[in-house]
């Protein structure tokens, strides 16, 4: 095997690794937000090129939640960058796009911070949506 071959194959484990921990993360936000009435419409909206992780609703509020789960909380709060939160808004539209009925809703984007021995952090409107 080669060196090339060594470094590809840590890649894939580390990615492996990386989705399982963010489907975990995506599964405990969803059990958070569900105990505070939240209903989940879509996981993991999107696909190559950035995804929404969760759509959520809760009475007239339709909400597009980023999940961040860091090994330390401070960590997972710096984690939405401009650039993600610019692929969110793309996914947002085309989401709309598919549920027209969502359009007469108070949209949102929310986000779950999860660290280790932390409380789930809710943060609504963690950034304003342009659409």
């Amino acid at each position: 095997m080669t060196d090339g071959d060594n470094r590809a194959e840590r890649r894939s484990r580390r990615a492996r690794r990386s989705g399982l921990s963010g489907r975990r993360a995506e599964w405990l936000a969803i059990l958070w937000l569900g105990a505070k009435g939240y209903r989940l419409l879509e996981r993991r909206f999107g696909g190559k090129g950035g995804e929404i992780d969760l759509v959520m609703r809760r009475g007239r509020t339709v909400a597009f939640v980023e999940v961040k789960a860091r090994a330390r909380l401070e960590e997972a709060l710096t984690a939405v960058t401009a650039r993600k939160q610019r692929l969110v808004e793309r996914r947002v539209r085309q989401w709309l796009a598919r549920n027209p009925w969502a359009m007469g809703y108070d949209l949102r984007a929310d986000a779950v911070f999860l660290a280790p021995w932390h409380r789930p952090r809710h943060v609504p409107a963690a950034f304003e949506l342009v659409l």
